[in-house]
């Protein structure tokens, strides 16, 4: 009698854990339905994401006097051999998508039953957006209803061109280093809208981890990445590798303008004061 009575109350209390565990996610769901308010972003740019105070956070912790390195620019003062070569390496399927690529994710739930490891992969460009603006890198599955509840909300709320302006002022791209412009300065010594599609390559090589993957050196990882990456751009014509040569060439010396005016010639008889090696 007792050992059923035990048995019961442990089968309440269980029932009372489920139900208190829905709840808190049925709030949370509400809770996200509404919050952030994602529309401020078709008129307003993000002044500090979640993820630059995490950091910020970190190192301080670390005792490190680090600040954010950023400026943001419009979209269309964006080298579009970078728009092209992070959309390719990120998220090929951005512009086709509704915030979700379905097959990515398929393909990552399988790999992680195969390496027996809890790690989510198939993430978009927005759904990276949610979590840098609004939430934490943590992985566990509460953050991941969170983010994708967010992403459904902006690809609803902005378009496309929008998602991806935002993205590329705010992802990290080094060690305090945010956004195309500052990575660009930082490593190239240029604005994001001068990039050539070899440094657009090696910047989007580095996205998934811009502190493991250094965009300069000699890591052979990115090398190689980068150069798949570059050889796809120039298999869909959006790289013509004999203008990215030409334009390397420095300048050729008859397109510089001359100090000074050249002298006007004289005319001579034929042969008469003609200059050696000089053709008659």
């Amino acid at each position: 009698m007792a050992k059923a009575k035990k048995k019961g109350g442990l089968w309440r209390a269980v029932k009372i854990l489920v139900g208190l565990c829905l709840l808190i996610l049925a709030g949370t769901v509400a809770f996200y339905f509404v919050y952030p308010d994602v529309s401020a972003l078709k008129r307003h740019n993000p002044r500090k994401t979640s993820f630059m105070e995490y950091r910020e956070h970190e190192w301080r912790q670390q005792g490190k006097k680090l600040k954010i390195q950023q400026r943001w620019v419009p979209l269309s003062r964006i080298s579009p051999f970078l728009v092209k070569a992070v959309i390719i390496a990120e998220d090929d399927k951005f512009w086709k998508h509704e915030g979700f690529d379905f097959e990515a994710i398929e393909k990552a739930v399988e790999t992680n039953i195969r390496k027996k490891k809890i790690k989510f992969g198939g993430s978009t460009i927005s759904q990276q957006l949610a979590k840098n603006l609004y939430l934490t890198p943590s992985k566990n599955p509460a953050r991941k209803l969170k983010e994708a509840l967010i992403t459904w909300r902006m690809e609803r709320a902005l378009s496309k061109r929008r998602i991806l302006e935002i993205y590329l002022n705010v992802v990290e791209w080094g060690e305090g280093i945010f956004g195309a412009e500052a990575a660009a300065a930082h490593y190239f010594g240029k604005p994001a809208s001068a990039l050539n599609a070899d440094e657009s390559s090696r910047l989007a090589v580095a996205l998934p981890s811009p502190l493991k993957y250094k965009v300069t050196g000699n890591s052979r990882y990115v090398e190689k990445r980068s150069r798949v990456i570059y050889d796809i751009m120039v298999r869909r014509g959006i790289v013509v590798p004999e203008y990215e040569d030409i334009m390397k060439e420095p300048p050729e010396l008859e397109t510089q303008q001359p100090s000074s005016p050249p002298a006007v010639p004289t005319t001579t008889p034929e042969g008469a004061g003609q200059e050696p090696g000089l053709p008659q």
